[in-house]
């Protein structure tokens, strides 16, 4: 079992499930199917959960445990997520265990159950396994674990369901990039677009693939936009969710506009001399392109 991708006739892509002989998993397919076209979610996001789903039913096939009905021993699911290696132990006689570093963190394990419970939910809603199954991968909880800004007005108790099966994660800080590591990175650049880059996922705050996903058409960086149909005022980057051929995808469904400084306009200027010399007035739609391919 292993995470596969797939590319329809329209261009879209999204990952699927196939078993050794790349056979597709059709109840896995069809799950990973409706996350990617039904509900609008991203490419790696069915990459994710297809992984996730791929060690769960490798895991049954190893233990000839029947998918549908293996959710009853979850907890020996997430013993075998810790300890066993990637190719499933098939290959070893002995695999890690206690006293070992373990295969897979906490975070990682916490993705994969996720992933499963999603799988096994759509599964009993199109009746492919029993309705029993919900109880053993969802309780009955409370709102009381809640934090008060979560928990919502009115003050009394709600309930919920919440994942039977998950492992505490331990508490970390949030690291980000110092001013100093910021314009460290910024003079060990080697041309005008990877400073370009730089700028926009540090300075604007875009994530890498809505950096990659830029179009040209979607940088106004003059004071006055109307002349374009736009009537946002001063310089600014407009963040939109498209089907992009190099994979970008922005995981936020809704567009916005970021507004950049005038180091953003200067780099882009920079840069569009750099593109010219190579591209001239031609050339890809995407904003960044490679421009140090050898011909």
């Amino acid at each position: 079992m292993r995470a596969f991708p797939v590319v329809l006739p329209s261009g879209t892509r999204y990952w699927t499930v196939v078993d050794d002989c790349l056979e597709v998993v059709e109840d896995a397919d069809r799950f990973l199917r409706e996350v990617r076209l039904s509900r609008g979610r991203a490419e790696t996001t069915t990459k994710a959960y297809a992984e996730g789903v791929s060690l769960f039913l490798r895991w049954c096939e190893a233990t000839r445990r029947d998918w549908r009905i293996a959710a009853r021993d979850m907890g020996l699911f997430m013993l075998w997520l810790r300890w066993t290696p990637g190719n499933g132990g098939r290959c070893q006689n002995v695999v890690p265990g206690p006293g070992t570093k373990p295969v897979r963190g906490e975070i990682r394990i916490n993705k994969v159950l996720t992933a499963v419970r999603m799988f096994l939910s759509h599964a009993v809603v199109n009746e492919a396994v029993p309705a029993w199954v919900l109880e053993q991968i969802y309780e009955l909880g409370d709102s009381l674990d809640l934090p008060a800004e979560a928990r919502g007005e009115g003050g009394g108790m709600r309930y919920r369901m919440r994942a039977r099966h998950r492992v505490d994660e331990p508490e970390t800080a949030i690291d980000r990039a110092s001013d100093e590591e910021v314009v460290a990175m910024f003079l060990a650049c080697r041309s005008a677009r990877d400073r370009l880059t730089l700028l926009l996922l540090s300075r604007v705050g875009l994530r890498p693939g809505q950096v990659a996903g830029l179009h040209r058409s979607d940088l106004h960086l003059v004071i006055d936009s109307r002349s374009l149909g736009c009537a946002i005022e001063g310089a600014h980057v407009h963040v939109t969710r498209r089907q992009n051929e190099n994979g970008a995808w922005s995981k936020s469904k809704k567009s916005w506009a970021m507004p950049v400084d005038f180091l953003v306009v200067q780099a882009f200027d920079q840069y569009a001399l750099e593109r010219h010399e190579v591209l001239g007035s031609a050339g890809s739609d995407f904003v960044l392109v490679n421009l140090f391919r050898p011909p």
